[in-house]
């Protein structure tokens, strides 16, 4: 009996394999066709995202490039606020300096001290400071922004006013306009931001105390009609006001 139900197990398997053959088959071709369709998916998505990347990235980018845009309108926008506030009694006092040069009687120095109603002055011609068409301040130019630093801080004062002026001529070099789009007025405000960062950075002046202001070319000490003229004009004033002047 034992072999009789062995030898039947036999027969009816093989009559069941030819039978399974092609299920078998479709099955492993349809486990083909699942893998296959998986792999193009991912393939797909992998694709999207790389995509996403790119665009994201550029897209940062374009934001790093307008913040920095937006910094420099912010800083130029502060400039011509402060500018809009000036006591008036200030710009009195500064303008006693053209009337001081006239009759100075012999053309001022690189840097030069003046007494004037509630503080004094320091004016320093650009060439101490700056190559031409920029607002970095030189070797020579920290030296002696170092030496006005030193004598601010050795009496009692209130608030230091950095004024930035250039003369009349417009910014005609290419690479100059490109960092200063704003022409002269812009220009005359990044170089007073330049003397007063050097002026705090001295450690004997607080950034509290100071107030910058770019004026362009339009606070001329003299007329700019002719090419010495215009280098007085080219120019940065330290405005030192008395110390109970700037507690007020």
């Amino acid at each position: 009996m034992n072999t009789i139900r062995h030898h039947g197990q036999d027969a009816a398997t093989a009559k069941l394999t030819p039978s399974l053959a092609p299920a078998l088959l479709g099955l492993a071709l349809l486990a083909s066709c699942v893998s296959q369709g998986k792999y193009d998916e991912t393939l797909e998505s992998a694709k999207r995202y790389q995509t996403q990347v790119h665009d994201l990235s550029q897209y940062v980018a374009q934001l790093e490039a307008r913040s920095e845009q937006l910094k420099g309108e912010l800083a130029l926008s502060q400039v011509e606020v402060l500018e809009a506030g000036f006591d008036t009694r200030i710009e009195h006092r500064m303008g006693e300096l053209q009337e001081m040069l006239n009759t100075l009687g012999r053309p001022p120095g690189d840097v030069e001290r003046f007494d004037v109603e509630g503080g004094y002055v320091y004016m320093v011609q650009d060439k101490v400071l700056f190559a031409s068409g920029s607002a970095e301040v030189g070797a020579e130019g920290q030296k002696a922004l170092a030496q006005v630093a030193s004598e601010i801080a050795a009496l009692p004062h209130g608030r230091v006013w950095v004024r930035g002026h250039t003369d009349s001529d417009p910014i005609v070099r290419p690479k100059t306009l490109e960092r200063f789009p704003g022409g002269n007025l812009e220009l005359s405000a990044a170089r007073a931001v330049g003397v007063a960062s050097l002026l705090v950075a001295s450690k004997q002046i607080p950034a509290a105390d100071m107030v910058v202001a770019g004026f362009g070319p339009h606070e001329p000490v003299v007329a700019n009609d002719s090419a010495d003229n215009k280098r007085l004009n080219r120019r940065v004033e330290i405005f030192v006001q008395d110390a109970q002047i700037g507690g007020e």
